[in-house]
């Protein structure tokens, strides 16, 4: 089987991986290299497993979400399907068998708001994992990050939590968000399309979606 482990170690995936940040970088996005996959990984993972995914299930979130923006190698507009394209050939090649290459593939495909559909139980933990990391280490652009709204209200969160409740009825993403440098507003006005995404993705793995911002509950 083709584990989470390898393909950490693959070099051509690091290298798509390392590639496809330097060209959002190059157009003024957030980091979206190592720190970011591999929080996007272990979250989806440790969500399904604490769900009571079984082992299989949690290694293949574990596998969408490390490869899941290698798409942003072809262009950041639709980088979810161009992913899943880059995503099918590479483990095709590896030898993954064809039901294990679906489902990580339509969870890379689905991972993105606007298009995205949490179609199965790897791609709503991997909407769910992707869209809670918000935090200020994203942003690249420390000199002035009052320019951009991404970087404003990303700098603006100081502490970013998605806590499963005891009883497994309710997932909470708890933002602390100094507002010095961005509003609670802000927040909502470019990410307002990603809670509604989460909202779809914790329905679909039974759980209601909350919203938590400096204490105060606003979903």
């Amino acid at each position: 089987m083709i584990t989470y482990e390898a393909i950490k170690h693959n070099d051509a995936i690091r290298t798509y991986i390392e590639r496809a940040d330097d060209s959002l970088k190059v157009l003024g996005y957030t980091e979206h290299s190592f720190a970011h996959v591999c929080k996007a990984a272990e979250t989806a993972g440790e969500l399904l497993s604490s769900l009571g995914y079984d082992t299989r299930t949690v290694e293949l979130a574990k596998i969408a979400g490390y490869m899941h923006d290698i798409g942003n190698l072809v262009n950041r507009s639709e980088h979810s399907q161009s992913g899943a394209v880059m995503a099918f050939r590479i483990l095709d090649k590896l030898g993954m068998e064809a039901d294990e290459i679906a489902t990580v593939v339509s969870a890379i495909g689905n991972h993105d708001e606007g298009t995205g559909v949490p179609v199965n139980a790897v791609a709503a933990a991997l909407i769910l994992a992707d869209k809670a990391d918000v935090r200020r280490s994203r942003v690249r652009n420390f000199d002035d990050v009052s320019i951009d709204i991404h970087d404003r209200v990303n700098y603006s969160v100081t502490a970013s939590e998605l806590v499963l409740n005891d009883t497994h009825t309710h997932l909470t993403l708890k933002l602390t968000v100094d507002t010095h440098y961005s509003s609670v507003m802000e927040y909502f006005e470019i990410f307002l399309e990603r809670m509604l995404l989460c909202c779809k993705a914790a329905d679909h793995l039974g759980l209601v979606f909350k919203l938590v911002i400096n204490d105060q509950p606003l979903i």
